[in-house]
Order: C-alpha cells, then sequence, then structure tokens
C-alpha cells in the first residue's frame, strides 16, 4: 500500500511534511483536505479523532505529528537525503533546532494568525503583543546562531529546515523579519529557492485568499 497523506497545501504543518516528502521523490497519495471532498475529512476523523493534521498512514501504520512524521519517513522510506544524521548527537541538535521553529517561530505566529479569526470583541491583544515579542527574540537569536551556516544545523539540509521553511514563511508575513536580522532574512530566502518548498508554496498558492490575516502581495 503506498503512502497517504491527509494534509491541506496552506497548512504549515503540512507543509513541513511534503517539503520531507519532495526532498526524496517520496511517492504518496495527497488525500486533500478540503470542502470538495467530505469523504477524505470523514478518513481522517476516524483515523484521528482530534482531527488535526497532518496524518500519514503507512500500511497498517498511523502516523501523527509533523516532526515524527518525518522521523518515520526517515527510518521507513529513507532517500538520498538524509533529514536526521546518523551520529546521535548530531541527531540531538537537529531534533532541538526543529522544536525551536515548532514551538518558538510557529507557535507565536499562528497566535497572530488564530486571533485574526476571533470575533473583535473576543480578541486578545495582550496575547498577541507576547507572541510578537517572542518572535523578535527568536529571530534575533536565530540571527546569531545561523552566522556562517547555509541551513540551520550546518552544511547539509534536514529536519529543522523543513521545519523552518512554513515557520519562517509564514511568521513572516504577520511579524515581518527586521532588517537587523539579515542572517534570519537571508535563511528564509534560501528556504523560499530550494525546489521542494518551492513546490510546497506554489501548490499553497490557490488557497492564499483563506490567510485569516490576509496574505501580502509577495513571496
Amino acid at each position: 500500500m503506498s503512502l497517504q497523506l491527509y494534509a491541506h497545501p496552506l497548512s504549515s504543518y503540512c507543509q513541513k511534511v511534503l517539503v520531507a516528502l519532495y526532498e526524496n521523490d517520496t511517492p504518496f497519495s495527497y488525500r486533500l483536505l478540503d470542502f470538495a471532498d467530505p469523504q477524505a475529512g470523514e478518513e481522517l476523523a476516524a483515523l484521528w479523532p482530534l482531527k488535526r493534521f497532518p496524518v500519514l498512514v503507512d500500511g497498517g501504520d498511523t502516523i501523527l505529528e509533523s516532526s515524527v512524521i518525518i522521523e518515520h519517513l526517515s527510518l521507513a522510506h529513507p532517500g538520498r537525503v538524509r533529514l536526521l544524521p546518523a551520529d546521535a548527537k548530531a541527531a540531538l541538535a537537529v531534533r532541538m533546532m526543529d522544536r525551536f521553529f515548532d514551538n518558538y517561530v510557529m507557535t507565536p505566529m499562528q497566535k497572530i494568525v488564530f486571533d485574526q479569526i476571533r470575533d473583535p470583541g473576543n480578541r486578545d491583544p495582550h496575547g498577541v503583543a507576547e507572541a510578537r515579542a517572542l518572535l523578535d527574540a527568536a529571530y534575533q537569536w536565530l540571527d546569531v546562531r545561523l552566522a556562517g551556516r547555509e541551513w540551520a544545523c550546518g552544511d547539509e539540509f534536514g529536519l529543522a529546515d523543513c521545519a523552518a521553511a512554513p515557520s519562517l514563511f509564514y511568521a513572516d508575513w504577520v511579524h515581518e523579519i527586521d532588517t537587523a536580522f539579515p542572517n534570519t532574512r537571508a535563511y528564509r530566502a534560501r528556504l523560499l529557492a530550494r525546489p521542494s518548498f518551492a513546490r510546497a508554496v506554489e501548490e499553497g498558492r490557490p488557497y492564499r485568499h483563506f490567510f485569516p490575516p490576509g496574505a501580502p502581495d509577495r513571496d
């Protein structure tokens, strides 16, 4: 049975997994979660009652959470691009950066996005201000970390970069990376130029009108 990925192309966490799949040209069936195909949504609910995505089905196994999905792909369907180093200590550094992007870039970005979905009378300006401050701190820390590096953990593209691509892509839309952080800005540009992420971005382009704060006319 081929891999089945339940996902939507505008979702940041889905893009994270799509980058990993595209890096190694891993064949899979795309179960698009769209209003036009309610059956895919029903299948997702049966697989994972919390209805969060992406979800990967590999034979009889259902794999949840984007980082775990990518690690599963590295173990069960390895390709020419090794997304996690074989060396345990080096792999730990990659996992740390993966968590950095998910927790300190993706999460505050989503706080800002989801606040836009709320009724105006129920919005959380204090929480949004905290999210913006956290993003600035993350951009600053990352700018120092990236000095002399092409990718998040050195010369090799990997799991952490799969996480970085959509997190920095959308974070810059809602809270632009200041020019004071040139390494972070340049890294985001390199990620956008990476063919695997460029493909994911193009697949999400037709859905940009659904982006709650409104998508900027760039990227």
